[in-house]
């Protein structure tokens, strides 16, 4: 009998493609001639998925409690669930992955997977002939699928509408408890988003109160308590008998006092942040993947895998053959709880699933080894790892209702908002936590959401009120009052910050990647972070402890350059015009020395935010700036353009240099970030003040101007560039110059499933169908079903593996694609045996994959992806199939056209 095979696949296939196709289809032309009794028939076409006890075949390892390498999307124990049944309501059981593992081993229970709940719905007496393909197809999203495997998807569409179904299904019931059980389902999104925010409220608390008493431990002790801080231990004394230094304790004979002080300031520096490493290595995560993931965590210095992948006869892109022989990529290794974690949390809400990311043991050891990095006096901030922290607490307090636990669409709407709550307590800013949310992290962001996020800022920000961590009854990590109103000629000096605050984060970016790749790729640092660690903190304590500026806490040293000198809190207040020169020569120290620690500190293996830091760097700058003004009208006071300053006044009566140190911070923290309304709310929230709500605005406008012109990417940008994340940006704007074909993959054997001339595939020519996509990465990808150049149906890769593993003899075994054989139609139903054959693997195809003709503009492409959220898309020639495109390929195109310059900037 002649071989089958698509209208579309190519005769310029490989040898071992042919002898796949050859060979499968061997097995399909002998397969229809095995059917002897109309027993065996029977069997094969039926349609009723029978319940399915998995619990038993899932090994005990696998129902251990939630940790912090459970799935993104894991559950707590329930009673076994009928995968036949559409009531989504139903608990269901644990399922956790091993550790590192990212497939699951043959055999093992692919329980609550969403191939098992498309079974349920398509197997449900239903077939996919005549008019019942429209009633299948609907019943398609009558199940929820409540688990992802590690680094595949979320597929937004079928989400979306498994909880429509689900609300629908709720709202059907018009009695008490109906109405009751629905009111309840409404509530609950305002009870998690509330109890995330307290939740977030009281850990920032923790942290606060904990490092600031750990922080002056370098300095010295308090006699009254040894946990108490400086500032508690005088209550704003100048000269306080009751605290003591190390060179006062520690007096020896021939050593002066500040050489001790000097000793211990640097042995507390590296032991804190030591320890902070140790803590950090604990989360340790080894995954043997072959994917072009590099890390996940913010490390610039690894090694950026090549994408893997073939160019087709028009120049398009593909998955990787597996016919290549390039070897699979090394183990992955990434630290959760390293790094502030904003880009990684960024692409997690995007849709990608990462493992023990957002768990509990990350959560824990992040909080821990924050208070210690913080206290260390590294120039680090908290601020970012509050985002990751939060969106912890999101994740884990979803596990509290099933309406989020089960739901992964609807689970990152919370995440959303927990990553507000964490920009919220460390600022105390809710608004600006709401508009971050929205600017910078959150991928999907409906308007309820917004309310729900809005609700769960303001929460966190009820609760640090009530806790009062900085002891002053204010939220905000600093609050300066600035009386004064800026003068006209300002203004040209504010541009010119902005353009100074934007060149310097765009510098800083340059600097990190420059040094992340020269020193940080030293094999003894590569393999030993820990040492890194130590030689950073080295350098940190012997470089900052002569400086006043540089050893202070960042958020402490950010106050001082921000206050102005009615306050008489900062100690940058020169008495007149003669001592304005020493002060900025001081400053300047300062700031050459905090630029260099920032730059070398960023991507060390501890917790670390750049927020703070960056805008202390330009806080420095802006200060220096603000003396120079000051400096120039106190020179020149009857100059023309200074003809609005009072005159005869104090310094600061015409110019207030803290008001041009926090315009160069916002600026500078603009230039790393790339955020702007976010920014200008959050300095507004600071200072309280309308008069400069415009200095503030205008200077983040001009410095991402100019930091896009010096470096297109921000620092997350970066991140997710290097570490090869698959993130499709929803507010990047590519250009396309040409159509769906140009990046069609060719097709191959290898790559469909091929039943023209049998609906029967043998099991181990699935396999290595299925064997070749995760070679390719693509374990989330998908396998489509073709008869004779038509597509039929698609099989997705994790429904297929579970499929498989479920086969007690898969040498032997032939398995069922499509259910219209003829002949069917003759045989008696015998219900002794309407049980659920294993070898049946219609209830796991989609009968309707989303699909395109292959002339689509490319335009609609990207926006099927990023507006439908879809994993995959199909493509189509007049009719007959023509390729697959996965969402990671289509990714590397549009990095390849980001390289090329192919993007609007606008």
């Amino acid at each position: 009998m002649p071989r089958s095979t698509s209208s579309q696949v190519t005769s310029a296939k490989q040898e071992d493609d042919d002898d796949d196709e050859e060979a499968d289809n061997v097995v399909s032309q002998q397969a229809s001639f095995l059917l002897p009794s109309p027993t065996a028939a029977r069997r094969l076409h039926s349609a009723r998925t029978s319940d399915l006890d998995l619990r038993s075949r899932l090994p005990s390892r696998l129902h251990s409690a939630s940790d912090e390498r459970s799935s993104l999307l894991g559950f707590g124990e329930g009673p076994n669930r009928s995968y036949t049944e559409p009531n989504t309501s139903k608990s269901r059981f644990s399922r956790t992955t091993s550790q590192g593992s990212i497939r699951i081993p043959k055999n093992h229970s692919r329980a609550s997977s969403w191939g098992l709940r498309l079974a349920s719905a398509l197997g449900s007496g239903r077939r996919f002939t005549g008019n019942g393909m429209d009633e299948s197809k609907a019943s398609i999203f009558m199940d929820e699928r409540a688990w992802y495997d590690q680094f595949t998807s979320t597929d937004w569409v079928h989400d979306s509408i498994a909880d429509a179904f689900r609300v629908r299904d709720l709202r059907a019931r018009k009695d008490l408890r109906g109405r009751i059980y629905a009111w309840f389902d409404g509530a609950q999104g305002w009870i998690l988003v509330a109890l995330i925010g307290c939740i977030t409220a009281c850990i920032a608390y923790f942290v606060n109160v904990t490092e600031t008493s750990i922080f002056d431990i370098k300095e010295g002790h308090c006699k009254e308590g040894w946990y108490f801080s400086k500032r508690k231990c005088c209550h704003g004394q100048e000269h306080c008998p009751s605290w003591v230094t190390w060179g006062q304790r520690m007096s020896l004979t021939g050593v002066e006092e500040k050489w001790v002080d000097f000793g211990f300031y640097v042995f507390f520096v590296v032991v804190f942040a030591v320890l902070a490493c140790f803590l950090t290595l604990l989360t340790k995560t080894e995954i043997p993947s072959s994917f072009s993931l590099s890390t996940l965590d913010e490390n610039l210095a690894a090694d950026k895998h090549n994408h893997r992948g073939e160019h087709n006869d028009k120049g398009g892109m593909s998955p990787t053959d597996p016919s290549d022989t390039e070897p699979k990529p090394s183990t992955m290794v990434y630290y959760p709880a390293a790094g502030s974690g904003v880009a990684e949390v960024k692409v997690i809400l995007s849709g990608f699933v990462v493992h023990g990311y957002l768990g509990v043991r990350t959560l824990v050891v992040k909080t821990l080894a924050l208070i210690l990095s913080v206290a260390s006096g590294l120039s680090l901030g908290k601020e970012g790892p509050y985002v990751h922290i939060a969106t912890c607490v999101g994740n884990i307090a979803c596990r509290l209702f099933s309406k989020y636990n089960h739901n992964d669409g609807k689970r990152r709407e919370v995440l959303s908002a927990s990553a507000a709550s964490g920009v919220g307590v460390a600022f105390g800013a809710p608004i600006g936590g709401v508009l971050f949310s929205l600017e910078e992290v959150s991928y999907y962001f409906p308007p309820k959401t917004v309310f729900r996020t809005f609700f769960c800022c303001i929460a966190a920000a009820l609760s640090l009120k009530f806790l009062n961590p900085y002891g002053t009854g204010k939220i905000v990590i600093f609050e300066v009052r600035y009386i004064s109103d800026w003068k006209s000629f300002e203004m040209i000096v504010f541009i010119l910050l902005g353009v100074m605050g934007g060149a310097l984060g765009a510098i800083f970016i340059k600097a990190s990647r420059i040094w992340a790749r020269t020193f940080r790729r030293i094999p003894a640092i590569k393999r030993w972070p820990v040492l890194e660690v130590v030689l950073v903190a080295l350098v940190t304590g012997l470089a900052s402890f002569w400086n006043r500026y540089t050893k202070l806490a960042v958020t402490e040293l950010l106050f001082e350059l921000a206050s102005p000198c009615e306050d008489k809190i900062s100690g940058l207040c020169p008495q007149n015009g003669s001592e304005i020169l020493a002060v900025m020569r001081y400053l300047c120290i300062a700031f050459i020395v905090k630029s260099v620690l920032t730059t070398i500190t960023f991507g060390i293996k501890v917790p670390a935010g750049i927020y703070v830091p960056s805008m202390v760097v330009g806080g420095l700058m802006g200060r220096i700036v603000g003396h120079l003004v000051q400096y120039l009208v106190y020179m020149h006071p009857d100059h023309a353009i200074f003809g609005s300053c009072p005159k005869g006044g104090r310094l600061e009566s015409c110019v207030t240099p803290g008001v041009y140190a926090l315009v160069a911070a916002g600026a500078t923290m603009c230039g790393v970030t790339r955020l702007s309304v976010t920014l200008a709310v959050i300095l507004f929230e600071l200072t309280g003040s309308l008069d400069h709500v415009l200095p503030f605005s205008l200077s983040v406008l001009v410095a991402k101007w100019t930091a896009d012109a010096i470096e297109p990417l921000s620092i997350y940008d970066l991140l997710t560039d290097m570490n090869s994340y698959p993130l499709l940006d929803n507010k990047l704007r590519p250009i396309f110059t040409a159509d769906l074909s140009s990046i069609t993959p060719t097709v191959r054997s290898h790559r469909i499933i091929d039943i023209s001339n049998s609906p029967l595939v043998a099991a181990q020519a699935l396999r290595r169908k299925l064997d070749h996509l995760h070679n390719a990465g693509e374990i989330d990808g998908g396998l489509p079903v073709i008869r004779h150049g038509i597509l039929v149906g698609l099989i997705p890769a994790p429904d297929l593996e579970f499929a498989l593993d479920k086969l007690d003899d898969e040498e032997q075994s032939l398995c069922l694609m499509a259910t219209d054989v003829m002949w069917h139609e003759i045989i008696e139903d015998d219900d002794d045996e309407q049980e659920h054959d294993p070898t049946d693997f219609t209830p796991y195809i989609d009968p309707a994959p989303v699909a395109l003709d292959i002339h689509s503009p490319m335009d609609l492409v990207f926006q099927c992806f990023v507006k439908l959220g879809l994993r995959y898309i199909c493509v189509l020639r007049d009719g007959q199939y023509a390729g697959l495109i996965h969402k990671k390929a289509f990714v590397r195109y549009i990095k390849e056209l980001e390289e090329q310059g192919m993007t609007d900037p606008s």
